[in-house]
């Protein structure tokens, strides 16, 4: 199989540089990270891909048995790292995919030398003292609307999941996204995401890691970046100034300095 063409991707920057792959989250792309990319490009060579099912993707290679667990998407990133022979790469996850980079990197240690968490949320719903967020009624209900209509839940989700009501042309930007992703594979990696707990694969984490969380973000509140950071031995939690969900577009600048400190401190 064309690893290549059928994860859609896209090698830049440095050829030179140490590896930073971005890996993009639910009804998203890689275009996700287009205001990150400059930040990196003269330093680093810059990996980024779409999960099968997602973006510019090879969609003939989507099976519901495989892209119903988190597992299968962190073998999507292990594939990618083998095709391009990376080892010891900078892995950036955001949002569900900050969950599947540990779970790669736990597959294939040699491959992934540190972690980013933009955003991260092992687990959405709340239990006992944990707060992921959501009651479980919360996402019954949510995932029930998506089933029912994902094209209008996605007009209505969007904006709130962006945040900054102020920007609308950010909240359309993803709601676009959203649309374009095709609605049996969306509703598939829905159900993934918002039922997954993967709390418990937080603790084997051995590798540097980065927490980057909001002061405000109705999918990943504030308790659940201080959850993250706590749960990983060693890891450092940087709270942006800046609200939503998406802060590599919302915030930009804030989002590229934490990064770039990280990696800088690294070498």
């Amino acid at each position: 199989m064309d690893i290549r063409r059928r994860n859609n991707i896209t090698v830049t920057g440095n050829p030179r540089g140490p590896v930073v792959v971005l890996a993009h989250g639910f009804g998203c792309d890689q275009n996700l990270w287009r205001l990150t990319v400059p930040a990196l490009t003269e330093d680093y060579r810059v990996v980024l891909f779409d999960y099968v099912g997602s973006g510019g993707s090879d969609l003939s290679a989507w099976t519901e048995e495989r892209y119903s667990s988190l597992e299968g998407y962190a073998q999507d990133v292990v594939e990618v790292c083998e095709e391009l022979d990376l080892e010891g790469a900078v892995f950036v996850g955001h949002s569900v995919s900050a969950m599947v980079g540990v779970m790669a990197a736990k597959k294939a240690p040699e491959r992934i030398g540190a972690l980013v968490m933009v955003a991260p949320n092992p687990r959405y719903v709340d239990e006992g003292g944990y707060r992921g967020g959501f009651s479980a009624e919360d996402i019954d209900e949510l995932l029930a609307s998506l089933e029912l209509n994902y094209l209008g839940w996605s007009s209505a989700m969007a904006p709130m999941i962006m945040g900054n009501p102020e920007r609308p042309e950010l909240g359309e930007e993803l709601t676009s996204s959203f649309c374009a992703t095709d609605p049996t594979m969306a509703r598939a990696f829905a159900r993934t995401t918002f039922l997954s707990d993967s709390r418990r694969d937080l603790a084997g984490v051995t590798v540097p890691t980065l927490v980057l969380d909001c002061t405000e973000d109705m999918i990943a509140p504030p308790e659940v970046g201080a959850y993250v950071h706590r749960a990983i031995p060693g890891s450092t939690l940087v709270t942006l100034d800046a609200t939503g969900h998406c802060p590599q577009l919302s915030a930009p600048d804030a989002t590229n300095a934490a990064l770039t400190a990280f990696l800088a401190g690294l070498e």
